[in-house]
């Protein structure tokens, strides 16, 4: 009886519209306009880029030095796959988002949303395009 009247209170609820708490995830990075055209990035607008060295789907390259020079986007703890976008483990056990198997980073010298000084350095890494 008692699982009935449950299941007869939330079909109530559900009827009569009551907010019902859903959790939703929402994309890690979303598409913004550069100089070289669109372009993905972060929560603040700024430009995210892949790294060539980057060979291994779902595995980053870029750790130490290279790391604070462009620091990976990182993915929270409980964060999840959905759809292209991935959650790789990096090789300190922090999370990073991937985006179709390219992990995601930020360039230290980029200081304003649509900047794109990372693009091209050193020949091996290039805007995240959508």
């Amino acid at each position: 009886m008692k699982t009935t009247m449950g299941m007869a209170v939330v079909a109530i609820i559900l009827l009569l519209g009551a907010p019902v708490a859903i959790t939703q995830m929402s994309a890690p990075a979303k598409v913004g306009d550069t100089a070289k055209g669109k372009a993905l990035v972060d929560e603040h607008g700024m430009t995210l880029y892949t790294f060539d060295r980057d060979d291994t789907p779902g595995k980053s390259n870029c750790g130490g030095k290279c790391a604070g020079n462009w620091p990976p986007l990182a993915a929270a703890a409980d964060a999840v796959n959905m759809n292209d976008w991935t959650v790789i483990v990096r090789g300190d056990g922090s999370k990073q988002w991937a985006y179709k198997g390219k992990p995601l980073y930020r360039w230290l010298n980029d200081k304003r949303p649509g900047d794109i000084d990372g693009d091209g350095r050193f020949d091996v890494w290039h805007i995240a395009v959508p």
